[in-house]
């Protein structure tokens, strides 16, 4: 019984130390761009802030599609796709992937904003994620 808890938290641990590879390396990027220190708090502000929808639609922010709260699933507001939870501490493979990462920050923050997302911004978000 001793021996599986302590496997259980060892898996758990190494899945966490995984996980926060892939963050710090983009954050050191950020970092070296002039960005930092993040803040989950501003994360979390941006997260909700609603950005004007260039088409004249209702104002559109992160959680638009990936709902207020990250550790649910969401669903796209324009193609109906269902989106899996953000936050790693509930799916495990999320945040796992420097240039995957990379790529939807510049994509979704494009579309939420109508311009690409600062290192500021994509720290703050990451950080935001990566807390809950």
């Amino acid at each position: 019984m001793k021996r599986s808890i302590l496997m259980a938290a060892a898996l758990l641990l190494g899945a966490s130390a995984a996980q926060a590879a892939p963050v710090d390396d983009l954050l050191a990027e950020y970092q070296s761009q002039g960005a930092g220190p993040f803040s989950a708090k501003a994360g979390k502000t941006f997260w909700t802030k609603g950005f004007p929808n260039p088409d004249g639609g209702a104002a559109r922010s992160c959680a638009t599609c990936h709902t207020g709260d990250p550790r649910k699933g969401g669903q796209h507001a324009d193609t109906g796709k269902l989106i899996d939870p953000l936050a790693p501490s509930v799916n495990p493979q999320r945040l796992t992937d420097p240039a995957f990462m990379a790529k939807w920050l510049k994509r979704n923050g494009t579309w939420v904003t109508g311009a690409e997302l600062s290192p500021q911004i994509k720290g703050d978000v990451l950080t935001y994620l990566r807390n809950l």
